[in-house]
């Protein structure tokens, strides 16, 4: 099996894990209320999902 021949430097590992990072959301509009909510979920401004109020809006 094949051995490293020198240690691996802590700048070399962390610029490895840098592009680790979390994507922001895609988010939809509501065709209810038009604020920005995830798509496949109730809109948490208006409560409609599909056409149909699912949860009580506040």
């Amino acid at each position: 099996m094949a051995v490293p021949k020198r240690k691996t430097s802590k700048a070399r590992k962390n610029k490895r894990r840098a592009n680790w990072k979390l994507a922001l959301p895609g988010l939809v509009k509501c065709p209810k209320c038009q604020e920005f909510k995830l798509p496949h979920r109730a809109c948490k401004a208006c409560g409609f999902y599909k056409d149909s109020e699912v949860i009580k809006a506040q």
